[in-house]
């Protein structure tokens, strides 16, 4: 298969790239060129997205049998890309966010649930919902072959430019008490960067898909003790229950990586009805394998720098005290 990746260098993208060129497809890639990791074995080619022209010279005249476009910003730049591939390839996916689903998320939502409003030609990308949004209607309206829009979900394994999973195995790693936030049976739904690029590039979806595990696929505290595990560290995780974060003022999802409270507005987010994605052929590994991957590819490489801050900042030093102490005095 010819398969072009707008994107490439980075976590889901660059897993698509690593991923096609071992089944023996074609790969060509299309960044900026300007961060990332290209993939040897790929032909990389350099334009900027929000640039059409740039974009035309990139593509030139070629044709490939499927589109994977991971981008994140203006939705113009979706557009643009859709209207140049449309007749050129078969199939077209766009890796889009479950964030484009009107918060607060239900428990158990679907496709079908209601989405925030997005424009297909903004040019504005400081809303990562409405963006993700304007992105999924560009590819819809514009491409003329199949359309996958890939809502993912908490996406984890190696690549993790956000950095959520890396946060706690090197927290872990560095030992002592570590405030792990409870309660410990609580389940989390994530999909592996890996298994995105497997499912896609194996079986073609088309249609609209949450595309990412079935809720319960670990627990919180399955996670960090495997992250204790592969680490080799001896450090003592300390479970705090939500009431004590709260008091502590420390935030769910940004300050705790992966973890939101098992109740109260954000819960949905690891509570997707995922059934579509499984029976159009989903699979997602087990998290010890996502775990240990990821901290192997943190010894070879190192954690990349981040392009933005939109994820937040994990728990520092003082938020970690703050935690520890409200929780001792509660448990005096």
């Amino acid at each position: 298969m010819r398969l072009l990746v707008l994107g490439g260098t980075h976590h889901v993208g660059r897993a698509f790239v690593e991923t096609a060129l071992a089944r023996g497809d074609e790969v060509t890639t299309v960044t900026r060129g300007l961060t990332g990791t290209p993939v040897p074995g790929a032909q990389a080619r350099h334009a900027d997205r929000l640039d059409p022209e740039a974009m035309r010279a990139a593509l030139a005249g070629d044709e490939w049998d499927a589109v994977v476009d991971t981008w994140s910003a203006a939705p113009v730049a979706v557009q643009t890309s859709a209207r140049l591939l449309s007749g050129r390839a078969r199939h077209y996916t766009y890796i889009s966010s479950c964030s484009v689903y009107t918060w607060p998320i239900a428990l158990g939502s679907d496709e079908s649930a209601p989405v925030d409003e997005g424009d297909p030609s903004s040019t504005e990308s400081t809303d990562y919902a409405a963006a993700k949004r304007g992105g999924e209607l560009a590819a819809l309206a514009e491409f003329d072959g199949d359309v996958a829009i890939a809502r993912a979900g908490l996406i984890l394994g190696p690549y993790e430019i956000v950095g959520r999973m890396p946060f706690w195995l090197r927290r872990i790693a560095a030992g002592g008490r570590v405030p792990a936030p409870g309660p410990r049976d609580r389940p989390l739904q994530f999909v592996d960067c890996r298994d995105i690029a497997d499912w896609v590039l194996g079986s073609q979806p088309v249609g609209t898909y949450n595309t990412v595990s079935r809720p319960g696929h670990t627990t919180m505290g399955a996670l960090l003790e495997e992250a204790r595990n592969v680490t080799g560290s001896e450090a003592e995780l300390v479970w705090v229950d939500p009431s004590t974060v709260e008091a502590a003022g420390v935030e769910p999802w940004t300050e705790l990586p992966i973890w939101v409270p098992p109740t109260g507005e954000a819960a949905g987010l690891h509570a997707l009805d995922t059934a579509a994605a499984a029976a159009a052929g989903l699979r997602c590994r087990p998290m010890s394998e996502t775990v240990a991957d990821t901290w192997a590819w943190l010894q070879r490489e190192g954690l990349p720098e981040r392009p933005n801050n939109r994820a937040g900042s994990p728990m520092d030093s003082a938020a970690e005290e703050r935690l520890l102490a409200l929780h001792e005095a509660g448990a005096g």
